[in-house]
C-alpha cells in the first residue's frame, strides 16, 4: 500500500517522454520554495495497492516510463519497491525514476531505502534549495540536485550523473 495523492498520466515534466508520475503523501523535508507543500502531510493521500496502480500504469502502453514522486517516495519504501518489482515484472519496457530530498549516499546506508533504490533506473536526488533554483534545468529544480544513473553508480561504486538538457529531443538518450 502506498498513501497517493495522485497519479497523472501522459505527463512529460518529470522524466524524458510520456510518463505514468505516481505522487505520493508525505515529506519531513519541507523544503522552502516547494513547488508541491500540500503533499508533504502524510495523512493526506489515499491507500492505494499495487494492483490498483499498475492498472492506471498498464493503461497507457505509449508512457515510456514511471516516475515516483511526491512528496518523497523514500518515506514509503515498503509500497514503492512492491510497485517497482510489479513493474519491472509487468511491463519490463518502462523505465522508473524517483525523486527525493535524500542524497544518493544516504539511501545507502538505510536498508529498507536501498532496496527501492536498487529497483529504479534514475534518482533526482537531493533538496529543493531555493537559493539555487534554476528554471534552465531539466527535470530538475535546483542545481544542487543531481540526476543519477542508479544502476551505474551501485555498480561502480560511486555516483554517476547524466547529463539533460533543455532540449529533451538532442538530450535522449542520455549523456553520461
Amino acid at each position: 500500500m502506498i498513501s497517493v495523492l495522485s497519479i497523472v498520466e501522459d505527463t512529460m515534466v518529470d522524466g524524458p517522454g510520456f510518463r505514468t508520475s505516481v505522487y505520493c503523501a508525505g515529506c519531513r523535508h519541507q523544503c522552502p520554495g516547494c513547488h508541491n507543500p500540500q503533499s508533504w502531510d502524510f495523512s493526506g493521500g489515499q491507500p492505494m495497492t499495487t494492483d490498483e496502480m499498475m492498472r492506471v500504469i498498464e493503461a497507457d502502453p505509449f508512457a515510456q516510463g514511471v516516475t515516483f514522486s511526491g512528496g518523497d517516495p523514500m518515506y514509503q519504501p515498503e509500497g514503492f519497491a512492491e510497485l517497482a518489482r510489479a513493474i519491472r515484472q509487468r511491463t519490463p519496457q518502462k523505465d522508473i525514476w524517483c525523486y527525493t530530498g535524500f542524497l544518493f549516499e544516504q539511501l545507502l546506508n538505510n536498508p529498507r531505502q536501498r532496496a527501492l533504490l536498487e529497483l529504479i533506473d534514475v534518482l533526482v536526488d537531493g533538496p529543493f534549495l531555493r537559493d539555487q533554483r534554476d528554471e534552465t534545468l531539466c527535470f530538475r529544480g535546483s542545481r544542487n540536485q543531481r540526476i543519477v544513473d542508479v544502476q551505474a553508480s551501485l555498480t561502480n561504486g560511486h555516483v554517476i550523473t547524466l547529463n539533460y538538457t533543455s532540449d529533451i529531443s538532442s538530450s535522449y538518450p542520455p549523456k553520461r
